[in-house]
């Protein structure tokens, strides 16, 4: 999908004008989910949140992340820096030095903003005080948390048989469909931070993102899982707008609903782009339970969300 590509600098004209947020008085949001569909739901939700905060998987064992991971035995950073340059004060120079990538030398491969989260944890002992810390230096409007305490890997089920590993999960698209996804360990707990966050907050967003193994494997921590389940706010679908090859070939936008709701996650409303290329079933969303919302959620001349359209659909949400 080309709004989920890591190339940062596809997103760009899509992302001017944060919005300095938080806006005064304005309702508490959560967004659950990984990646640059994470990074654009929290660009949409300062426009109108009084109060953010991010929970982010970290199952990904791939690239910079991956490597990141294998060598300092931390969370891997990739997404949690995403999101941590989403919310970075307006103006701000520090968005683009996050996901400067280093070519060349020991730092091949690496950016600026994962090499300095692993720092930090190693400095200040956890990963959640990494991403705090990490978020008074970009002067963030809100807050990051890791899904988990610990790094986490996935597990699923294709065609069969068995599949460890996002990487791995990922590419295991081509093979068939894609189901029962878990974390390893599965008793791993959750950030506390983070379920304190599901349970005051005003709305709860889930997505857009890559389908299993960035939303997928951040819902089904069990803990976070019986927060969604207990929590008081609305709890927000969003569509993705294109099929991710190879991870969710074959889904229409109805199969990104199912594939969450399969795994006991808690979804109030489904909100989808009317023009995306991925069809919805308005009538079948109904029966399992849904409120669909479709509306006009796109960039002009681009598959991604545009943030104020997306902004001004989650606020009548609520």
């Amino acid at each position: 999908m080309a709004e989920y590509r890591d190339d940062h600098t596809l997103l760009l004209p899509y992302l001017a004008g944060l919005g300095d947020g938080p806006v005064p008085g304005g309702p508490k949001v959560v967004v659950i989910g990984g990646g640059h569909g994470l990074a654009i739901a929290l660009h949409a939700a300062r426009r109108y949140a009084g109060g953010i905060s991010a929970i982010v998987s970290v199952a990904d064992d791939g690239g910079s992340s991956g490597r990141l991971r294998a060598a300092h035995d931390v969370p891997p950073p990739g997404d949690l820096r995403k999101a941590i340059g989403a919310l970075a004060a307006e103006g701000s120079a520090w968005p683009a030095v996050l996901e400067h990538r280093f070519v060349g030398g020991d730092l091949d491969g690496h950016t600026v903003g994962n090499v300095l989260l692993v720092g930090l944890a190693e400095a200040l002992g956890s990963t959640a005080a990494a991403c705090a810390e990490a978020a008074k230096i970009v002067g963030a409007v809100g807050t990051v948390y890791p899904a988990t305490i610990d790094p986490v890997f996935l597990r699923a089920e294709v065609a069969g048989e068995e599949v460890v590993g996002q990487v791995a999960v990922q590419q295991a698209g081509a093979r068939g469909r894609i189901r029962n996804v878990y974390t390893l360990p599965g008793d791993s707990p959750a950030s506390p931070g983070a379920l304190g966050a599901i349970m005051e907050a005003d709305q709860v967003i889930l997505g857009p993102g890559s389908l299993f193994t960035s939303l997928v494997a951040a819902v089904v921590v069990p803990e976070i899982r019986t927060a969604l389940a207990l929590a008081p706010g609305r709890v927000i679908q969003i569509a993705n707008m294109d099929e991710e090859s190879p991870e969710t070939n074959g889904l229409d936008g109805t199969d990104h609903l199912l594939a969450v709701l399969e795994h006991r996650v808690r979804v109030d409303t489904f909100l989808y782009d009317r023009q995306a290329r991925l069809a919805v079933n308005e009538a079948y969303v109904f029966e399992h339970g849904v409120m669909p919302v479709g509306t006009d959620l796109g960039a002009p001349d681009a598959v991604v969300y545009d943030p104020d359209r997306l902004a001004s659909a989650l606020a009548d949400l609520l």
